[in-house]
């Protein structure tokens, strides 16, 4: 499969990470895969009762289930993972460790329910990895606004490079996998850190975004987040 981009540390492909197998052959695995819960806003979480909501022009492809990212965890077996999920579904098997993102610049307008959701889990699953060193705190926090967040990168669910990054810092070494690379989060942070990374993405316009962030550099517009 010819890659969509490349450089001298990341490749991405084009297509169905279940088909396009070169991922597989990174050390760490780094992603934030669709898990069911059909993320259909433009500009943030707009959540529902399925019957309610209509598609969106930013929906994300194959997040009807937690199907692919189970298929993509089970053909990359007990290595080393970093898997973001939520409490709406079931946890993948086997994880080690539970962190949390808390997204300190997320806000709600007035609505109907009695608590807002600002966080999401991050499963640390597999074998392989580093015990030396202080140990990352399991609660995360970020200070972006989400909304502007999103609405300058062009995905629905763009993750942190800051965050990102810790995240990698404290993976083992080698090349990093994303299967589901999204907006090229996990990418653009390795690259920053000097790191390999390969990484897959089902529509083609995200592909456009992760290539146009990694093009960039370290003068990525997500870099300040």
């Amino acid at each position: 499969v010819t890659p969509y981009y490349e450089d001298d540390l990341v490749t991405l492909y084009h297509g169905d990470c279940l088909e396009v197998d070169a991922w597989l052959d990174a050390d760490v695995l780094v992603t934030d895969p669709p898990y069911g819960v059909r993320w259909e806003s433009k500009h943030g979480d707009n959540r529902g009762p399925r019957s309610k909501r209509s598609r969106t022009p930013n929906a994300i492809k194959s997040d009807d289930s937690p199907e692919a990212r189970d298929a993509a965890l089970d053909a990359w077996g007990d290595r080393p993972a970093v898997v973001f999920g939520t409490w709406r579904v079931p946890r993948p098997p086997h994880c080690r460790a539970l962190l949390v993102w808390n997204k300190e610049g997320s806000y709600s307008a007035l609505c109907a329910a009695p608590f807002f959701t600002v966080h999401e889990e991050i499963y640390v699953m597999g074998d392989g990895w580093p015990t030396a060193g202080k140990p990352l705190r399991s609660v995360l926090t970020t200070h972006e606004h989400r909304s502007q967040h999103t609405a300058a990168i062009g995905h629905p669910t763009p993750k942190p490079l800051d965050l990102m990054s810790k995240l990698l810092d404290k993976c083992p070494p080698g090349t990093v996998a994303d299967p589901f690379a999204g907006s090229g989060s996990t990418l653009v942070a390795a690259k920053r850190l000097g790191r390999r990374a390969v990484g897959v993405e089902l529509d083609e316009r995200y592909c456009e975004i992760a290539a146009k962030r990694l093009a960039q550099g370290v003068f990525d517009f997500g870099a300040a987040s």
